[in-house]
């Protein structure tokens, strides 16, 4: 019985030929469109687009991994040793013919080969990023530093998607991929900012320690909400719960959080290497939903304080509406069965709301304390 290699670097080159085809439209528009722009300038757009184009690929990743594409072509960087799902036709007709609804189909094998080249149009724009900062760094007055970051981060996202696909969609890998999705879109988010505002373009807002380290704690409860919730999608747990608020007919069911949330693990196995329980999964939906009502009160809560900003006032209604979002997807897709079309606007609402919160964590600061006690003075002086 033969077995696929799960390496075959044989079409890396072709891939490589096709990620910066892909990134050759990107780049002539920026490029074209604002030839007599200063550098930093095209830089920032370019940092836009990237950033437009990363969203894009996150999400495409959940619908790759919501329609079970994820092993469409169970080898990396290519298909069956090919660039392209066209030169494994054979390989696939004959795994699709053994399992008709296994791993790898036609449809699933062009899904995964996309998710990839968008994700290598994806590196040689950041890679591009890089090059020209590094390029440009004295003559444009621009620190390389958060290109760099961000260029060393996608090497590493990059890691973690052939680690996907080699270890059969390990539930630790899947999810580490997905935050790292996220944390690429927060660094181009946060390139941005720092771009706009060596060009005088973003102002740095002014906040109160108080609601500055609201922002944090917020910042920092969403990305443990995004990490609960990566975990029920990379186990399958969302159907573990099929009611609301209740989870089968109880408002607290039979769970296994230690069997649940053994991190290290083979998809659909539980500590001992058996079968997960149905208690486990349900654990994980719960664990997420739980966590999903304090997220919830403390986003809208941040979304209703930043309103009084006016600086940040667009920023607080884009938080207050995603957070409604995402409240919205989520139960659609517990009430409706996982519909396709809620779960990945789900993800899209987590990633929308990282490109927010990362945009108001670098666009502002607390107020110095010498200035806030002069400021505390006046007011009692004038009372």
């Amino acid at each position: 019985m033969s077995t696929q290699d799960l390496y075959n670097l044989s079409p890396a080159l072709r891939l490589m030929i096709m990620g910066l085809v892909v990134a050759l439209g990107p780049l002539a528009w920026v490029w074209l469109h604002h030839k007599q722009a200063p550098v930093s300038r095209r830089l920032r757009v370019l940092t836009l687009v990237t950033l437009f184009l990363t969203f894009d690929l996150v999400i495409f990743g959940a619908f790759t991994r919501l329609t079970d594409s994820g092993l469409g072509c169970p080898d990396w960087p290519g298909c069956y040793g090919s660039a392209s799902p066209v030169g494994a036709q054979m390989h696939i007709e004959a795994a699709q013919s053994a399992m008709p609804t296994g791993p790898v189909t036609h449809t699933k094998a062009w899904i995964e080969m996309i998710h990839r080249y968008l994700a290598t149009g994806v590196g040689v724009l950041i890679l591009t990023l890089a090059i020209v900062s590094w390029l440009e760094r004295e003559r444009a007055h621009i620190s390389p530093a958060w290109p760099t970051v961000t260029l060393l981060w996608v090497c590493l996202q990059g890691a973690f998607g052939a680690l996907t696909v080699t270890m059969k969609l390990f539930p630790a890998i899947v999810t580490l991929h997905l935050l790292g999705g996220l944390i690429l879109l927060g660094l181009l988010r946060a390139q941005s900012v720092r771009y706009a505002q060596a060009q005088g373009a973003s102002p740095i807002v002014e906040l109160s320690a108080g609601t500055r380290l609201f922002v944090f704690a917020a910042f920092a409860l969403l990305w443990l909400q995004i990490a609960l919730g990566g975990w029920v999608s990379t186990n399958y747990a969302v159907l573990a719960c099929t009611d609301f608020p209740s989870c089968q007919n109880s408002l607290w069911p039979a769970m296994d959080f230690s069997q649940g949330f053994t991190l290290w693990r083979e998809l659909g196995a539980g500590h001992d290497g058996a079968n997960i329980s149905f208690q486990a999964l349900t654990a994980i939906h719960y664990a997420h939903r739980l966590a999903a009502y304090a997220v919830f009160a403390v986003l809208m809560l941040l979304a209703a304080r930043l309103y009084r900003v006016p600086a940040l006032r667009p920023d607080a209604c884009w938080l207050g509406g995603l957070t409604l979002l995402q409240a919205a997807t989520g139960l659609s897709n517990v009430v409706l069965g996982w519909p396709l079309v809620a779960a990945v606007a789900h993800t899209g609402g987590a990633a929308a709301l990282v490109v927010v919160l990362t945009g108001i964590v670098f666009s502002s600061r607390s107020i110095p304390s010498a200035v806030h006690a002069s400021k505390w003075k006046a007011s009692r002086l004038s009372a």
